[in-house]
C-alpha cells in the first residue's frame, strides 16, 4: 500500500499517525525530497530512506503519536538528519554523506457528529459543520432529504461527509457511529426520536445527546423512556432543547438562526469534551 492509501485508510479506520515527510536533501541521500513515510503505532507505509534514518523518523513518529493520546495534540516537528559514519547512531551506519530534513507531522482522529433528521434545521446544521475538520454523519429515513444535488453544498467543505438513507429504522445507524460521536436529534417524526433516543441511551457510542423541541415534548418523552427502563441519570444524558439562546446568545426562530445557535453550543461542547479528555 502506497502512503497516500495509508493516510485516507488511517483516516477512515479513525486511526492516529504521523505523516513524515523528506522536505530537503543536500548532498547525497538515499531519498529525494518529497518522499513520505506513514506511520503509525504498530505500521509504517512508505518510505524516507530505510536505514538508521528511517528508524530514527519511526521512533520520533511514535513519541509524537503518544504525546498526540496523552495531550490530544502535537504540534508538527522539524528535524535535520546528517549521514555521516561520524554521527553516533543506534539503528546501523549511513555514510552516503548528504544532510536530510525531514517535516513530521502528527494527525489525530477528528471529532465525529451525527445529525439524525436533515429537514430544514438539520440541513442548516449540517451546512454549519461541513466547514469544520469533523466526520459528520447525516441520518435520514426521507430519501428526498439526502438527495445528492441536496448535499452537495455540505460535501463541498473539509468535513469528512457520511450518508446513511435508512428508510426504516434509522435508529440501527447508532451502532455504526464511531465511539464519542456529538449526537443531534431532530427528525420530522416524534416516534423516529424517541427510538434513536432509547437507542442512543442504551449505547456507549454518544459523547453527548442532543434533542431538538419543547420543554413538553421532552417531558412526554423522558416519562416513555422511563418506562423503557432508562433510570434518571441516564435520561440526564440528553440535552434539551439544543441551541437556547439563553446559552448561546443567538436569538431568532428561523432555521439559519437556530441552526446557528445549535452549532454555536455543539463546536463548544466538542472542545469542552477534547479538554475532558486530556484531563483524564
Amino acid at each position: 500500500m502506497d502512503w497516500l492509501r495509508a493516510l485516507q485508510g488511517c483516516r477512515e479506520r479513525r486511526t492516529p499517525c504521523v505523516l513524515v515527510t523528506v522536505t530537503d536533501v543536500r548532498g547525497h541521500a538515499p531519498r529525494e525530497a518529497g518522499a513520505k513515510l506513514v506511520v503509525t503505532a504498530d505500521e509504517t507505509w512508505g518510505s524516507v530512506g530505510g536505514g538508521n534514518l528511517e528508524e530514527a523518523a519511526v521512533r520520533r513518529a511514535r513519541g509524537l503519536l503518544r504525546g498526540l493520546e496523552l495531550t490530544g495534540a502535537a504540534a508538527p516537528v522539524t528535524e535535520r538528519h546528517t549521514l555521516s559514519d561520524k554521527v553516533p547512531v543506534e539503528h546501523g551506519v549511513q555514510c552516503c554523506g548528504g544532510e536530510v530534513t525531514l517535516l513530521l507531522e502528527p494527525m489525530g482522529v477528528r471529532p465525529a457528529v451525527a445529525v439524525f433528521g436533515m429537514g430544514h434545521v438539520g440541513y442548516e446544521i449540517a451546512l454549519l459543520l461541513s466547514r469544520h475538520e469533523l466526520e459528520l454523519h447525516l441520518v435520514d429515513s426521507r430519501a428526498d432529504q439526502l438527495d445528492g444535488s441536496r448535499l452537495a453544498p455540505v460535501q463541498a467543505g473539509p468535513a469528512d461527509v457520511q450518508v446513511h438513507r435508512v428508510p426504516v429504522l434509522p435508529e440501527l445507524v447508532v451502532a455504526e457511529l464511531p465511539a464519542g460521536t456529538h449526537v443531534l436529534v431532530l427528525t420530522h417524526d416524534h416516534a423516529e426520536d424517541l427510538a434513536i433516543l432509547d437507542a442512543l441511551l442504551r449505547s456507549p457510542v454518544p459523547a453527548t445527546i442532543g434533542l431538538i423541541g419543547s420543554a413538553a415534548k421532552w417531558t412526554r418523552f423522558r416519562r416513555k423512556l422511563a418506562e423503557l427502563g432508562h433510570a434518571p441519570d441516564v435520561l440526564d444524558r440528553v440535552r434539551t432543547p439544543i441551541g437556547d439562546p439563553a446559552v448561546t446568545g443567538v436569538e431568532g426562530k428561523t432555521p439559519a438562526a437556530i441552526a446557528v445557535s445549535v452549532t454555536v453550543e455543539l463546536l463548544a461542547l466538542i472542545g469542552a469534551s477534547e479538554i475532558s479528555t486530556l484531563e483524564r
